[in-house]
């Protein structure tokens, strides 16, 4: 079984909300956007595409650090309007990740929610094969930082906005963010490794059947999604 190893950032966020994260290389470019959007607490009710990237050549050969678009992989049928006519795109839920051909450190970008604008940069590290693994312990996060989006906050800039105002606990912004989520507070740095990995065994399922079966979730898998974990 090969294994692919990436890293994986918020575009443009700071502090870094960071993953590094495994996952088996037959699964397909929409599972891992799924399992991106997992990691970084998107709840699927946006568009999604994934982009694969790699790095120019010099005139000499050597790899630079600029990045070239080698294709972007529809996840939905409506996800692509005339916008992207001049972009060569696949079918995403058809395409495996080992026929990508990928080497470190090509990329791949996960962008959610095109109005907001979330764009998770991933950097494959390494391949790995016959690591002893079994299949059912795969995706698995090994390290983090930070949390990851809120919906409809309004992008990077919104993001750091809410953060702050949690951070201060006070005045209208903080009093308008409290009674829009109904929580008292968030903590935007916190990462829990344990329940991520338990989150990442059910959720890409739940949103695969949502991107490509338009199956509404359950409320049991909507309960799961919000973290009410003892209704389970």
């Amino acid at each position: 079984m090969i294994v692919y190893q990436f890293y994986a950032e918020l575009e443009d966020y700071k502090p870094k909300i960071w993953r590094r994260f495994q996952v088996k290389g037959d699964i397909t470019v929409a599972m891992l956007g799924y399992i991106v959007m997992t990691m970084y607490e998107m709840k699927a009710s946006h568009l999604l595409s994934v982009e694969h990237e790699m790095p120019f050549l010099t005139p000499t050969g050597r790899q630079s650090k600029r990045m070239q678009l080698i294709c972007r992989y529809d996840i939905s049928s409506n996800t692509f309007d005339d916008a992207f006519d001049d972009i060569d795109s696949e079918d995403g839920t058809m395409t495996k990740l080992s026929t990508l051909n990928l080497e470190a450190p090509s990329r791949i970008v996960v962008w959610y929610d095109f109005g907001d604008n979330w764009r998770v940069l991933l950097t494959l590290e390494k391949k790995l094969d016959d690591m002893g693994l079994s299949p059912k312990e795969l995706p698995r996060v090994l390290e983090g930082e930070g949390f990851g989006i809120v919906e409809d906050c309004g992008g990077i800039y919104g993001l750091a906005d809410l953060a702050q105002a949690f951070k201060e606990k006070k005045g209208e912004e903080y009093e308008e963010y409290r009674s829009w989520l109904g929580v008292d507070d968030l903590d935007l740095a916190r990462f829990d490794l344990g329940d991520m990995n338990f989150r990442l065994k059910k959720i890409p399922a739940i949103y695969a059947k949502a991107y490509e079966q338009d199956a509404y979730p359950s409320q049991r898998s909507i309960e799961l999604i919000e973290r009410k974990y003892k209704n389970l």
